[in-house]
């Protein structure tokens, strides 16, 4: 990418507030296509609330987020999936009494992208859950449940794929296949922001890191330095953030 070039997600100044308290303070970090940027930081940094402004769910308090070079900040999450944002959550919320098939059709359908004759099946074969098509999704496992949000959804062939703790409650066959593949949507163009406890899983399929604390940036580059940098360590082992 050259130095004239804009970054697909760019986040400047990001504010949330929740009453009197900033979830988010004047965040800002640059996400680009075919990157996996990872964000960490100690529990109530504001990491998930960060991905609940980019994906629409909540609105921003002030800042600014442009996709593509356009301002999207405040817009609602139907309008970002059709601009091409997506999301995974915590705990996934399937529709249980759909099948696991059904549950794919709806986000075909519902991303727009249904004339194009997108294969719900391919997204199902693509994170090993064909064999349960059929099924409701009330029985899968809280693992397979997890796959099936994250086909949901890529089911709407988003440019900007948000991922949060999606490793949480995996193996480590699991966790391998889950980094395989997010390291091969990166190498389609997909640019990918993961939120996650597991340090590993990071290091595995990042590019870049970014490390927040009380809702602002503290360090950005590779994991590697991250945890060498003093003021780093001393969120994570010294100081208790009540964020």
């Amino acid at each position: 990418m050259s130095p004239e070039t804009p970054s697909l997600l760019q986040v400047t100044g990001l504010v949330k507030r929740f009453g009197g308290f900033r979830a988010l303070d004047g965040l800002r970090f640059h996400l680009n296509a075919g990157e996996i940027l990872g964000l960490v930081g100690p529990n109530g940094s504001g990491k998930t609330t960060c991905i609940n402004v980019i994906s629409g769910l909540y609105a921003p308090d002030g800042g600014e987020i442009r996709l593509g070079g356009q301002s999207i900040g405040g817009l609602p999450s139907h309008r970002l999936v059709h601009a091409g944002i997506n999301r995974t959550f915590q705990i996934p919320k399937p529709f249980l009494t759909m099948t696991v098939l059904q549950n794919v059709e709806v986000s075909v359908a519902y991303g727009g992208h249904g004339q194009e004759g997108l294969d719900p099946h391919y997204f199902l074969k693509l994170l090993d859950l064909e064999s349960h098509a059929k099924q409701p999704a009330a029985e899968l496992n809280s693992a397979q449940q997890k796959l099936l949000d994250l086909a949901r959804a890529l089911a709407t062939k988003p440019r900007v794929l948000l991922v949060d703790e999606l490793a949480a409650g995996l193996n480590p066959a699991e966790l391998e296949k889950i980094a395989a593949k997010l390291k091969e949507l990166a190498r389609s163009g997909m640019a990918i922001l993961v939120v996650e406890h597991l340090m590993g899983f990071i290091d595995q399929v990042t590019d870049r890191v970014v490390v927040m604390n009380a809702g602002k940036e503290i360090f950005e580059g590779v994991l590697a330095d991250a945890i060498r940098n003093p003021r780093v360590v001393e969120v994570f082992l010294g100081q208790d953030d009540a964020a």
